[in-house]
């Protein structure tokens, strides 16, 4: 990288940190990584400021990309920035609980069991769905930054009902690592990570709070698929 680069990339970087170091700005944005969208107002709430103090704020974030905007009617509606900015949230609140001497979660249970990463499954459960697909010899590519489905995983997970194809063809990342900052082990991200979320909703194994990030394991989950989400 040329030095006049580095220094933009850095500069780049000094001013997405300013962003997200205001702790109302913080808050709006780990209330983001549900993957709803939400008004002002609503987020004015979460960050405990007034409506005009989060339009600054929003501002503020939608200039660095790390949320975005979506006009629906006569309402607008913010969401996060995209996938890289949840991985990257996710990894800061790691880096913020990293001060203990021993790691004693402080996430509530209901959090911690299950919940959403953004777009995929996090907590313990989704931990253990990383953990059993590479232990399946569905996934490779463990020790590296980038995971790779095998042909026996491809099988498995499309006799499932999850669509690979669809999952490859997504402008993303395919499969991931994404460190959780509840278990500090790493769950599954990219598109593979958000196609499993959404087969597991669809196939009535999850379900998702309306208001938050919480995610409920049922008991079909229990009696057809206790190994994937760590239930045996």
């Amino acid at each position: 990288m040329d030095a006049e680069l580095q220094d933009e990339t850095e500069d780049h970087l000094a001013r997405i940190a300013a962003a997200i170091a205001e702790p109302a700005r913080a808050r709006m944005l780990c209330c983001l990584m549900d993957g709803h969208a939400r008004t002002a107002t609503e987020l004015a709430a979460v960050g405990g400021v007034a409506a005009s103090t989060a339009s600054v704020h929003l501002a503020r974030l939608h200039a660095q990309k790390l949320v975005e905007s979506v006009a629906q009617g006569k309402h607008r509606y913010f969401r996060l920035g995209g996938s890289d900015v949840a991985a990257a949230l996710e990894g800061l609140l790691v880096v913020a609980g990293a001060g203990r001497n021993t790691f004693r979660p402080s996430t509530p249970n209901r959090l911690r069991a299950a919940r959403t990463c953004y777009d995929h499954m996090a907590g313990a459960a989704g931990v253990a769905l990383h953990d059993q697909l590479h232990a399946q010899g569905w996934l490779s590519g463990l020790a590296s930054g980038s995971y790779e489905l095998t042909a026996e995983g491809a099988l498995a997970l499309e006799s499932l009902g999850l669509d690979v194809a669809a999952a490859r063809a997504m402008r993303r990342r395919f499969a991931c690592p994404c460190l959780d900052w509840s278990e500090r082990r790493p769950h599954l991200g990219g598109a593979l990570g958000a196609a499993c979320l959404q087969l597991a909703l669809r196939r009535g194994w999850a379900r998702q709070a309306l208001d938050g990030r919480a995610l409920s394991l049922t008991p079909k989950a229990q009696r057809e698929m206790p190994e994937l989400f760590g239930l045996a």
